[in-house]
């Protein structure tokens, strides 16, 4: 993908989150117009451990890892669900996989997981907002479960990214309302428990940004209810 098309710049980036009874992470890398920015997190069950870098920094996104200081992850990545849409005059491109094995170290010690595996790429309109949430849990069918719901982007009636993973198989869902204030999505009810939030202007740049992560009770679209859920929520309002 060309870094210019139709006047608008190129968005592209990998966004890994590993959630388990003992930690919560996300790790990312992203480039906007061709300028690079990183950023890791970590929820260790007492305190938020995480940093900015407006460069590539410390952290490594490959296929199958994903490292960052304090953190090293063996991913068993699939195929993953791959959705192309319009936006403003151009388009953009994303693939999702949920319910991903993650295996490795967090902070000195031993992680065993699952992750969401956001990667994203393409030519979003000038004013972009999206409302999203990513997590893995246990439905009370005992059935492993992963979701991936959306509102901003991807979001057609048919042919979205909104995926449910029930033991690995995807299946598309309808339109899921988010609540105010991340309080949650669909039958989904969100307990934040840390806050990954970042505001900033760089010249004709804004980006007002908000990632808690928590836990979900309640009921998912074709997995049914919930046993136990951990992920995260987001907000994001950007001019690019």
């Amino acid at each position: 993908m060309p870094l210019l098309r139709g006047g608008r710049p190129l968005k592209r980036w990998r966004w890994v989150g590993a959630f388990s009874a003992d930690a919560m992470l996300c790790v990312a890398s992203a480039r906007v117009g061709g300028v690079p920015l990183s950023w890791w997190a970590i929820w260790d069950g007492r305190e938020l451990h995480e940093r900015t870098y407006r460069r590539a920094g410390p952290v490594r996104l490959t296929p199958g890892r994903a490292v960052a200081p304090g953190i090293e992850l063996a991913l068993a990545e699939g195929a993953g669900v791959e959705t192309v849409s319009p936006h403003g005059r151009q388009y953009i491109a994303t693939r999702k996989q949920g319910g991903v094995e993650a295996t490795g170290t967090v902070l000195g010690r031993p992680f065993a997981g699952r992750a969401v595996i956001d990667d994203s790429a393409g030519y979003h309109a000038r004013a972009t907002a999206w409302r999203w949430s990513a997590g893995v849990g246990v439905a009370e069918s005992g059935a492993a479960v992963a979701w991936n719901l959306v509102d901003g982007v991807h979001d057609a009636p048919s042919a979205s990214e909104r995926t449910v993973w029930v033991d690995g198989v995807p299946h598309e869902v309808g339109p899921q309302a988010f609540a105010p204030g991340l309080a949650g999505v669909g039958g989904l009810a969100f307990t934040a428990l840390a806050v990954r939030s970042r505001r900033e202007r760089l010249g004709v740049f804004a980006s007002d940004y908000e990632q808690p992560f928590g836990t979900f009770a309640g009921e998912l679209p074709v997995a049914g209810p919930l046993r136990e859920g951990r992920g995260v929520m987001e907000r994001h309002d950007v001019r690019w």
